[in-house]
């Protein structure tokens, strides 16, 4: 059913810090930021056979969703979230964390969905998100994934990644009106949790 990876996408604390770290240190190349209207509540269509169109929608939640391109044509994103999430552990809004996985066609994206319906999985979408079309389910563990087809324009990411500066830099004016200054980075980034168990080798 997946033909490869379209994306995987985790939240982000400062989407700057984030876009420094990936083009900067790690070397990869910021191809878009896509940021919804200020103040909106995201939202997936609902289509279940044998029931009235509707929708699901999210708390309301300013964000921008930034994109990396891989080598292999595929991109690694993250949502820089300021305010969403809820009182759990973990304050990422639901629809932040989730794998993309993308295929042929429309036709491909249809039949998925029907398989996973007739299987009892709640699908939504399809969504349009301009450059691909998606649906979304999550797996037994509760895990969200993403059937995307690629629906863009031959000089669709040429145009996004034209603009990707021009929206970072939006965000950063919208995230420090609302939500106050970023918080101070640390000098050096640790590879495992500060409460990692260390012992002689």
């Amino acid at each position: 059913m997946f033909g490869r990876l379209h994306h995987v996408a985790y939240r982000c604390r400062d989407a700057q810090r984030t876009v420094d770290f990936y083009t900067k240190v790690v070397g990869l190349k910021y191809v878009a930021g896509l940021m919804p209207p200020e103040n909106s509540k995201p939202s997936w269509p609902l289509n279940e056979p044998g029931q009235p169109a509707r929708k699901v929608v999210g708390e309301e939640a300013d964000s921008i969703h930034i994109f990396f391109e891989l080598g292999d044509g595929s991109y690694l994103a993250f949502f820089d979230v300021p305010g969403g999430g809820d009182d759990s552990s973990d304050p990422t809004p639901w629809w932040v964390k989730h794998i993309a996985f993308e295929v042929a066609d429309m036709k491909t994206l249809t039949e998925g969905k029907k398989r996973l319906e007739a299987h009892g999985v709640q699908v939504l979408g399809p969504k349009d998100h301009g450059m691909c079309q998606s649906i979304y389910f999550m797996d037994p563990d509760g895990h969200r994934l993403e059937m995307t087809v690629r629906t863009e324009e031959a000089d669709t990411w040429q145009q996004l990644a034209g603009d990707a500066q021009k929206e970072l830099k939006r965000w950063n004016e919208l995230k420090k009106r609302k939500y106050g200054p970023a918080p101070a980075g640390k000098d050096k980034i640790p590879a495992m949790p500060a409460d990692s168990t260390i012992v002689p080798a």
